[in-house]
């Protein structure tokens, strides 16, 4: 017959195994005292960034996004067929966006949710794809109220080195739902002295390259016009951009 555990052995035992079930507590092991304040939130994520996956089916992609060799992932996946896959807290970091810069931050994976959609590049998206994409945006607006101009793509914000979601991604029509900005010709006319790299910056993107931002704000903004053609009316178009986020605020 097996020995009757003490009491104050079963207490100790309790005690270690609570211990160990317990929420390990990230710091340097340098400090001397842990002194808890309730002075602090969870992380907020203030940014969406949209990217592509590049594989023809979502397993693959899933498969890609799980692999800790792979190091790379996102916080859902939207496959073809409008199922949301989540694979990280939206509470963590998803390593998603990588070297990136939007509005004045260089750690974009800090402040974002990273949503991959289920596409190889060279395909139109689904409309059950885009619909489950505007569901999941709508929740994301309602609990941390993040303004329009706030949902971006991987080209965005990682200019030279993405190109996701790529110039099939219907941002109009996401624009028309409230997410992303987006202006249609004819553009009211910029004012004299209105600087493009200027506007650029103030819609987010770092210009310390200026034609790599130009680039990216094409391709985003215009991607089915050619270069002459563009050069013609970004001015016009960043500053109708502009005024979309003025409009917003004013709300």
């Amino acid at each position: 017959m097996a020995p009757i555990m003490s009491r104050t052995a079963f207490y100790i035992l309790l005690a270690a195994l609570l211990a160990a079930c317990a929420p390990i507590r990230r710091g340097s092991t340098l400090a001397d005292e842990w002194i808890a304040s309730p002075n602090h939130g969870p992380r907020e994520p203030t940014l969406v960034v949209l990217h592509y996956t590049t594989n023809d089916d979502a397993d693959t992609a899933i498969r890609t996004l799980t692999n800790p060799k792979r190091e790379v992932s996102a916080h859902y996946l939207v496959g073809r067929d409008g199922r949301i896959v989540q694979l990280v807290d939206e509470a963590e970091r998803a390593w998603h966006a990588g070297a990136s810069y939007w509005g004045g931050n260089r750690d974009v994976n800090s402040a974002s949710i990273g949503i991959e959609l289920d596409n190889n590049g060279r395909e139109p998206f689904s409309r059950r794809q885009i619909d489950a994409l505007l569901a999941l945006l709508a929740d994301l607006r309602q609990r941390y109220d993040m303004p329009a101009a706030n949902v971006v793509g991987h080209s965005d914000v990682a200019l030279g080195r993405k190109v996701d979601p790529g110039p099939l991604f219907p941002w109009r029509a996401l624009a028309a739902s409230g997410f992303g900005l987006w202006c249609d010709p004819p553009y009211p006319p910029a004012p004299p002295g209105f600087g493009l790299a200027t506007a650029l910056h103030a819609l987010g993107y770092d210009t310390a390259e200026p034609e790599a931002a130009r680039r990216a704000f094409r391709l985003h903004h215009l991607p089915d016009v050619d270069a002459l053609a563009a050069m013609a009316v970004e001015s016009d178009l960043a500053y109708c951009l502009l005024g979309r986020i003025g409009a917003a605020g004013d709300e």
